[in-house]
């Protein structure tokens, strides 16, 4: 019995291709992350994938699902329970990290048309939703938690897809967890001696 065989015959073939296209994408953040790349990756024929995968589109979701969930873990990691603004900076941080530290995956994960009836790529995107809608509610109290979440989110998210796109200097990991916390320290409080955009100095 083949390699191949063996691992389609216990059910884990797609898990192993899912891991292969991450490989695939740590070693070459520009992959193109074909089906027949992938394949060859795991060692097994380019017919095999379809098996499971009705195309790249389908492959790349599944990616994501895993991507999010590892995302997921490591904002977890740095906070359980967040609940200051001190902790959202850190958290911004960590998702910054994770983007420059991973850029093929994150851009499969946010830049992708991937299937959004991906069943696990839909859980686990609710799943960071739902973080930071906590997030939202303890942090900002009187705010709309939805809003409040999709604020944050965005704001952090813009961060790391300018760093990732070279509008943002990433020469030194330390000048990049300065300017990210800055940026949310500078949006949660802003200084009483800056003029408001679209007021007057009191």
């Amino acid at each position: 019995m083949t390699a191949e065989s063996t691992r389609y015959h216990h059910g884990d073939l797609p898990s192993a291709l899912v891991r292969s296209a991450m490989e695939l994408l740590d070693e070459d953040p520009a992959s193109d992350l074909s089906l027949r790349a992938v394949a060859r990756k795991a060692g097994v024929s380019a017919a095999a994938p379809y098996r499971h995968f009705d195309d790249r589109n389908a492959l790349a979701s599944a990616v994501a699902a895993v991507g999010y969930a590892e995302l997921a873990q490591t904002l977890l990691a740095v906070h359980a329970e967040p609940s200051t603004a001190d902790d959202l900076a850190d958290l911004a941080v960590a998702y910054v990290r994770f983007a420059l530290a991973r850029p093929g995956l994150f851009r499969v994960m946010f830049a992708e048309g991937c299937d959004a009836g991906n069943p696990d790529r839909v859980a686990a995107v609710d799943g960071i939703r739902g973080y930071l809608g906590s997030l939202a509610q303890r942090t900002a109290p009187d705010a709309d938690p939805d809003a409040a979440a999709l604020a944050a989110w965005s704001l952090v998210h813009g961060l790391a897809f300018l760093h990732l796109d070279g509008k943002l200097d990433t020469s030194s990991p330390e000048e990049v967890d300065r300017r990210v916390r800055g940026a949310v320290t500078a949006l949660l409080h802003p200084s009483p001696a800056h003029t408001p955009i679209g007021g007057e100095q009191r």
